[in-house]
């Protein structure tokens, strides 16, 4: 099955100019083009589109990405690399989720605090409690 520039856009939910941005950059260079230029996007590359988003996602740079686009171009030969490169990942990615749990724990207490206000009707049952 092949896919038009607008049902990869939708399908992802990015912009038509993003996606000729990615193909700029080198992000996917396996992009066929029929003979007056329109690009089909077959199954490979919504998968690679997939880990692409991912990776943005998680915070790495276009150029980063790039790279590993290029290492799996390169074959066997850089497997090291791409593991590596994950792991990284990896490591930033539960980075972000411990700092995100410690803003939730403080939203959720937040929460707690103004319900138990709201049901008192003031803020002063809190000042009381420290007493």
């Amino acid at each position: 099955m092949t896919y038009s520039i607008g049902e990869v856009a939708k399908k992802f939910n990015l912009s038509v100019p993003t996606l000729r941005y990615y193909d700029r950059e080198g992000l996917m260079p396996f992009v066929e083009r029929t003979t007056n230029g329109t690009r089909v996007f077959q199954e490979s590359d919504i998968e690679l589109l997939k880990i692409i988003q991912c990776l943005k996602s998680s915070g790495m740079a276009i150029k980063d990405i790039k790279i590993f686009i290029e290492w799996c171009s390169d074959g066997d030969s850089t497997l090291q690399q791409r593991f590596d490169l994950f792991m990284k990942q990896k490591a930033v990615v539960e980075k972000q989720m411990e700092e995100l749990n410690k803003t939730l724990q403080l939203i959720e207490h937040k929460c707690h605090y103004y319900q138990v206000a709201l049901e008192a009707g003031t803020e002063d049952i809190h000042k009381n409690k420290k007493k």
